[in-house]
């Protein structure tokens, strides 16, 4: 039997340094210091996963740590269990209570 998967997947014992750059969907439970760029595609970062990188998406959806900044086109959400050191600029914001973010939040609302 064929498995399926909907998205890309980083396990959680793999460490990739440089950049990421996927052309579908992108799921981070590992860690990744550098760069990750995936366009028109969302982005999740696993609640035990470390990115220090810089992250490029359509939607991200953070549960773990990262560090830099966050380009969400449509949006960008943090989980419960998130902790962001870095700004972050998407037209839609969500956080959940318990979530830490140190940086700021661009919504392009003043336009």
């Amino acid at each position: 039997m064929e498995e399926r998967r909907n998205a890309a997947w980083i396990g959680g014992s793999v460490l990739v340094k440089g950049a990421v750059v996927s052309s579908e969907d992108l799921v981070i439970d590992g860690r990744v210091e550098g760069t990750i760029e995936l366009g028109n595609h969302s982005l999740t970062i696993g609640a035990g996963a470390i990115v220090v990188a810089d992250l490029v998406a359509k939607s991200v959806t953070i549960a773990g740590t990262v560090k830099g900044s966050v380009m969400g086109s449509a949006k960008v959400e943090l989980k419960s269990t998130a902790k962001l050191e870095g700004d972050i600029v998407a037209p839609r914001f969500a956080m959940e209570e318990g979530a830490l973010l140190v940086g700021k939040v661009d919504t392009g609302a003043r336009k």
